[in-house]
Order: structure tokens, then C-alpha cells, then sequence
């Protein structure tokens, strides 16, 4: 049976149109928070205790509240105290020590190129990263992949976003939001677990293969699958819409 046109193109950040070795990162990213911890005489290790808690509540959010809220709810909890007084100062990590987390980075042109060939053909474009970093800190990732926010008619951030990957709810937010028709929705990503799972909704999916994360090592020989050159030359044979 054949699929339905895709009208709608939804690419995943970190390791797709971000190449980046994302166990680094997150070694570089825990050891900024903990000097923005010991900048705000918090204690550190109490505070990386909060971070955990807080991003792990997020992964496994109901909708109940956004990401953002349910956050800094857990992060409060762990720490004993109310943080809200306090949010603007790690927020202000996103404007500064965050930034410098660029050189983990790896910006490949071919990223670039790729969503300025499909926004000139006429597709609807999404940056679906999974809402667990503040607006400014996703901001800040796409700059290192050289692209444009206003070239995506959404970011996913935990502003805005009450599910993060992989819960089906997250990608059901995306379509309620937009009013996409999942059948003419190209999920593209390079996380196994996170990305495949669009299937279920009716997505089709194009595994990103360069800094591909199969936690599993699930058999993925009958999906759409390649390198970020690879994948450019498929979304460009998809045509003008």
C-alpha cells in the first residue's frame, strides 16, 4: 500500500542535524552546571541530585503540567526549598556557561543545506528535539548547527511541551498543535528509540545513521536509514510540494 505525500518534515537536533558525541556533551553540560552551582552557592552535588530528578520527570511527564513546570517542581522538592526566587540565575547558564559547550559540537554543512532544500520545496518544517531544555538552551544548539530558528514553524521546548521522546504523547502534541495528518508527517532522527516510535502514530521515519543510538541494538535492516548525506539526497528526491 502506498504511503500518503509528505507535506511535513519533522528533524531531530542533537546527533541529526547536530552531529555530536552526545555522552561528551553530557559529561561537558553536567560539569558547567555544577560550576553555575558553586557560582550560586548551592551545593553541587545535592543540586545534580535535582537535575536528574527534574529531567527524568520529564521524560516521564502526562500532560498534566508542561515540562518546564514539572521540572522546576521536582528540582524544588529535591533541594528542600522553593527555587522559584532562583530560576532566572540558572536560566542566565543558557545565556553564558552553556555557550561554550560549542567546541563538543561538530557543525557538518550538509544540515544546513538540507532544511534550505526542503523549505524552498515548500514543506512544513518542525525541530522535534525533545522538550527538556529551556527555549534559550535549544536556541543555542541550533546556532552551533549553523541553522535559522525562523526557518521552523515549531521548536519543541519544555516551555511549551507537557511529553518529552519517546512518549507517543509528545509526538501527539506536535500533530494537535499543528494539525498535521501523521501519514504525511517524515519523522528524520538518529535515535532508535526516540525517533522510531512515530511509526506507531503512522509517521514514516529516516534513521540518521552518523551518530546513531540504538540503546538496544534493535534490528533496524527494514527502515529507512543512512548518513546526513544519505538522508539530504532522499528529502530532496521527495520533490516540490
Amino acid at each position: 500500500m502506498s504511503r500518503h505525500p509528505i507535506r511535513t518534515l519533522l528533524f531531530d537536533l542533537d546527533g541529526t542535524l547536530l552531529p555530536m558525541d552526545q555522552s561528551r556533551f553530557m559529561q561537558a553540560y553536567l560539569e558547567a552546571f555544577a560550576g553555575k552551582c558553586i557560582q550560586l552557592s548551592l551545593p553541587v552535588r545535592l543540586s545534580l541530585k535535582a537535575l536528574d530528578t527534574g529531567f527524568k520527570a520529564m521524560l516521564a511527564n502526562d500532560g498534566s503540567m508542561t515540562n518546564e513546570k514539572r521540572f522546576w517542581l521536582e528540582f524544588s522538592a529535591v533541594m528542600g526549598f522553593p527555587i522559584d526566587d532562583r530560576i532566572a540565575d540558572f536560566i542566565s547558564f543558557y545565556h553564558e556557561e552553556f555557550t561554550r559547550l560549542r567546541v563538543i559540537a561538530q557543525m557538518n554543512p550538509i544540515s544546513r543545506q538540507l532544511v534550505e532544500t526542503v523549505r524552498a520545496n515548500g514543506y512544513r518544517i518542525v525541530l522535534a528535539t525533545s522538550p527538556v531544555f529551556p527555549r534559550q538552551g535549544t536556541l543555542e544548539r541550533i546556532s552551533w548547527a549553523d541553522l535559522d530558528p525562523s526557518w521552523f514553524e515549531m521548536i519543541t521546548t519544555y516551555e511549551d511541551f507537557s511529553y518529552a521522546k519517546p512518549s507517543l504523547g509528545y509526538y501527539n502534541e506536535i500533530l494537535s498543535k499543528l494539525e498535521l495528518d501523521p501519514t504525511q508527517c517524515l519523522m528524520v532522527g538518529n535515535d532508535v528509540e526516540e525517533d522510531l516510535v512515530a511509526r506507531q502514530l503512522g509517521m514514516d521515519v529516516y534513521l540518521v545513521t552518523d551518530w546513531l543510538i540504538n540503546r538496544t541494538g534493535a534490528d533496524i535492516s527494514d527502515f529507512k536509514q543512512g548518513t546526513l548525506q544519505e538522508a539530504f539526497d532522499y528529502c530532496s528526491r521527495l520533490g516540490v510540494v
